[in-house]
């Protein structure tokens, strides 16, 4: 079992049935899944740049991405429905926890000028999104074999029905939002 996921279990499942007055412990919101996404434009030249992706992505998750494709022709930026355009991977049970501990204990505080994270990125149904502009803070990432600086979405679905119980939930494992 994870770290993470023993300390949601033992302290942070008890504070949210107690501070939201719940009476079920199937009530309590919990994390779901954790999506990570790289979009890459610059794939439609250069395909060589998707593939560094998907090994980074690879070594950062844990898990094998899949290769997204355009659904759509845009002439205006030269792409046509089907090209390779960027990967995703979803991560699920101990494989997201491991994730979520590493990026909350290591790669976020390795963000320069880091002040933490904004609390208003919720969608409305207690789910987070943030934004990574450099793939460099995580530490598998090994600094002299990039060639291009890229970044990801994180996507954090949570079973909280509203933002309020999604934000309790992600402060109490310690998710560092901006004051």
């Amino acid at each position: 079992m994870s770290q993470l996921q023993k300390m949601y279990e033992e302290q942070v499942v008890p504070k949210l049935k107690e501070k939201f007055n719940l009476g079920n412990i199937h009530q309590v919101p919990k994390i779901e899944k954790v999506v990570l996404n790289m979009g890459l434009g610059e794939a439609i030249q250069n395909i060589k740049i998707l593939e560094a992706a998907v090994d980074e992505l690879t070594n950062i998750a844990g898990q094998r991405p899949v290769v997204t494709r355009a659904k759509k022709s845009i002439a205006a930026f030269k792409l046509r429905a089907g090209m390779p355009i960027g990967c995703m991977v979803t991560l699920r049970r101990k494989r997201m926890y491991d994730f979520l501990n590493k990026l909350i204990n290591v790669a976020l505080p390795r963000v320069r000028d880091f002040r933490g994270i904004s609390a208003k990125a919720f969608d409305g149904a207690g789910n987070y999104s943030l934004g990574i502009k450099e793939q460099i803070i995580f530490p598998e990432i090994d600094y002299d074999k990039i060639d291009k600086i890229k970044g990801m979405n994180i996507t954090i679905v949570t079973s909280a029905k509203t933002d309020e119980h999604g934000r309790e939930l992600l402060s109490l494992l310690g998710m560092p939002f901006r004051k």
